[in-house]
């Protein structure tokens, strides 16, 4: 069996949880908690699954691991072909969708995870407002180029690449739930909140949610 390591919270781990349930595929979930003893993921034992210290990692049904959010993604899709596919079957269309998904996992996310904020806040000496100051702006940087690429084109549907999720949706929603988290103004991206409303309803996506992981509920 798949085996995914995971924090509820973290988007990148939240972006493979949709996939995998968009894929149907089952797993085991392993939680690294990032804040407590110091966080979990510097430890020896998660540092020889992933010298990164990042979640998410995913052992595959042969031992393998992968990391990174988007090659294991893409590795599932390729792996499961039988499965729901989480990428176009055209080039352009395949192109689009990774724009669409690197514009959130290379641009505003890099930018604003755990990482990051630790950083400015314990060496830069940084306030908890300059924090979320910094938070914001970044967030709304990116979403004011993602709702203009989502809203001028006329390969968006119902979700961001037509009427089925994708791998663009697997890494929008999870960005919006970080958006909202941190109290980012959302007014001004109309198609987004449509978009992410409806893979909200989608038990892929409801399954996936951070209230719904194991190591939210201990």
């Amino acid at each position: 069996m798949l085996t995914l390591y995971t924090y509820f919270r973290s988007s990148a781990a939240y972006r493979v949880r949709i996939a995998l349930g968009l894929k149907g595929l089952p797993y085991a979930s392993a939680p690294v908690h990032l804040v407590r003893d110091g966080g979990q993921q510097h430890s020896p034992a998660y540092q020889a699954i992933n010298p990164q210290q990042l979640v998410p990692a995913l052992t595959t049904e042969d031992g393998t691991v992968l990391t990174q959010s988007l090659a294991i993604m893409e590795y599932l899709d390729e792996a499961y072909p039988d499965r729901p596919a989480l990428l176009p079957a055209d080039a352009l269309g395949r192109a689009r969708v990774r724009a669409l998904a690197q514009a959130v996992a290379c641009e505003i996310h890099p930018l604003n995870n755990l990482r990051v904020l630790r950083y400015l806040m314990q060496e830069l000496g940084t306030t908890e407002a300059q924090k979320t100051a910094w938070y914001q702006h970044w967030v709304c940087t990116g979403l004011d180029a993602l709702e203009a690429m989502l809203a001028s084109s006329g390969a968006t549907g119902r979700f961001s690449h037509g009427d089925r999720p994708s791998l663009a949706d697997c890494c929008l929603v999870p960005q919006m739930f970080n958006a909202r988290r941190f109290g980012c103004p959302l007014e001004n991206y109309p198609t987004i909140a449509r978009i992410v409303a409806a893979c909200e309803q989608l038990p892929a996506f409801q399954q996936a949610a951070p209230e719904q992981q194991p190591d939210a509920q201990a």
